[in-house]
């Protein structure tokens, strides 16, 4: 089932990772010119602080146990950082494998 939605999950994703970071830029922008975020848009903003958070802690992960697959640490802690659990699964799926 996983497999059938992964290019569906990494899109959509990748969408609100880089809406989470742009959130949270706009956020700090204003925060330097002393205003504060319009009404509403705080839950969004707690919302995609945590879903960043958890997708560093993927990104590390992934390029913790990246060079042991021969892969680029930087580039799939990247990658895993935009696509999140996908990215992991598809690093546990390449373990998985027989040689």
């Amino acid at each position: 089932m996983i497999q059938k939605l992964s290019y569906p999950i990494k899109i959509l994703s990748t969408m609100l990772i880089t809406g989470a970071i742009a959130l949270d830029i706009w956020y700090l922008s204003l925060l330097i010119r002393g205003y504060t975020l319009p009404d509403g848009l705080d839950k969004f903003l707690w919302i995609g602080s945590f879903a960043l958070v958890a997708h560093v802690i993927e990104g590390a992960i992934a390029a913790s146990r990246a060079k042991t697959h021969n892969k680029n640490p930087l580039n799939y802690g990247i990658y895993t950082f935009f696509v999140g659990f996908v990215g992991l699964w598809e690093l546990q799926k390449i373990e998985s494998q027989p040689e």
